[in-house]
């Protein structure tokens, strides 16, 4: 709940509680009872005890007063009665009301034999009324098994006062019937009311709660995006740069010209590697109308990335099985293919080995109902330990998201000397989920 906002659980009225104009059809005088209940709602909050003080003694000079005044004959069945009997009966209704939230029904019981002395002696002293506070609390607070109970409690002093005084069942009976009755009305439409606000603050703790997880989730999704994006980047572009510095490195010594061509495409390789990455962490620094949001690597761009391959010294072929689907696959499936592809032939260049001839192959065999990646090199160790590493398990949860398959492992041996890595991705087209 915001500042100054009605109901607060720690029980504040601030001023803006004070000062909030009544709602709409509300008129004046209905506000400012609403900001006095408030008031006394808080009040009643931070000192429950000086509060049942203050309306138990309320009760008790009500009580006194109906006696020393001699207000209780003008009702009685029978003015004749013992005054200190009836001041003790009044005392008996009033003082009890003290513990009328912590026991009720205790209070309720203790008040029934006063009860039926009331009637019995024909006093009937109006205190008798305050059963019905502690009627109130019982339906408040308690079962209706438990209000039955105290029905019961109410009504047999009653009865025997009725069978004692016949001509006063209009004057004794009925109006304690109304007046219980009213009394647990509202008992229960204040529990109701109670119960009903309870369950909306805790759906809306529930929500939050949730809505909070939900944007711890969110947010440890991205960073494992942002992770693996950053991982195909960076990872893929460093050994493309290590791999033409090594070559570079050899043809220093008999072919200058052959060297300069290897530190040309280092820088254009670096380039293009800060430019990906600026644009990557772009979106996570500026404002989202300010980020650069140039389109990620398609299909198209098989080419280029084979060729910064070759450029490393990788000879790869590309192999293309099939057309296209009409539409064409969508764009973050796309993005799932180039990256596995890229990922695989980084790997051949880190891991491959040094024993010529090293070769890669990329086939791309469209169906009709998936697209299948395989990436095949003649590497010793072209993809490392069957499951080691980030980069296969990138690729697994690329695949994942599209409900895709990718294994990955060495060729069958056909020969002792022979090797290989193998990575094959199955990725549904869009079209054929349901």
């Amino acid at each position: 709940m915001t500042k100054g906002q009605p109901g607060r659980q720690d029980g504040r009225v601030t001023d803006d509680d004070e000062n909030r104009p009544p709602g709409p059809g509300g008129s004046p005088l209905t506000g400012h009872l609403q900001r006095l209940l408030r008031r006394v709602r808080a009040f009643d909050l931070r000192r429950p005890v000086v509060w049942n003080g203050l309306l138990t003694t309320f009760w008790v000079m009500f009580a006194v007063l109906d006696f020393t005044s001699g207000g209780w004959r003008t009702v009685a069945a029978d003015p004749r009665a013992p005054e200190p009997l009836v001041l003790l009966t009044s005392l008996a209704f009033s003082v009890p009301l003290l513990w009328r939230r912590t026991h009720p029904l205790a209070v309720l019981a203790f008040m029934t034999p006063f009860a039926l002395v009331n009637v019995w002696t024909g006093a009937v002293v109006q205190a008798a009324h305050l059963q019905d506070i502690a009627v109130f609390n019982i339906a408040l607070r308690l079962s209706m098994r438990t209000l039955a109970w105290a029905g019961a409690l109410v009504a047999a002093p009653l009865v025997i006062g009725m069978l004692r005084f016949p001509h006063t069942w209009d004057l004794l009976f009925v109006p304690h019937l109304w007046a219980f009755a009213l009394s647990s009305l509202l008992g229960i439409v204040v529990r109701t009311r109670k119960e009903y606000t309870a369950a909306l603050v805790d759906r809306a703790h529930r929500l939050e709660l949730e809505r909070d997880q939900q944007a711890r989730l969110a947010a440890a999704a991205e960073r494992t995006r942002i992770a693996r994006e950053m991982h195909d980047i960076i990872g893929h572009n460093l050994s493309v740069i290590t791999g033409l510095a090594d070559g570079g490195a050899y043809a220093a010594a008999k072919s200058p010209d052959r060297a300069a061509q290897a530190l040309e495409a280092i820088g254009a390789t670096s380039r293009q590697a800060l430019t990906e990455l600026r644009r990557l962490l772009g979106v996570l620094r500026d404002h989202p109308a300010e980020a650069d949001r140039a389109p990620q690597p398609t299909l198209d761009d098989m080419d280029a990335l084979l060729t910064g391959v070759r450029t490393a010294g990788l000879p790869v072929r590309l192999r293309v099985h099939g057309s296209p689907p009409t539409p064409p696959p969508t764009a973050g499936r796309q993005l799932t293919v180039y990256r596995v592809v890229q990922e695989a032939l980084t790997n051949t260049l880190k891991h491959g080995g040094t024993a010529p001839p090293l070769t890669a192959e990329v086939t791309l065999t469209y169906r009709a109902t998936e697209l299948e990646a395989l990436i095949t090199d003649t590497g010793t160790s072209g993809g490392g330990p069957e499951g080691g590493g980030q980069g296969i398990t990138g690729m697994r949860e690329r695949a994942s998201l599209y409900d895709g398959t990718l294994e990955a492992g060495p060729l069958p041996q056909k020969s002792a000397s022979a090797a290989g890595w193998r990575v094959r991705l199955r990725l549904p087209l869009e079209d054929t989920l349901s």
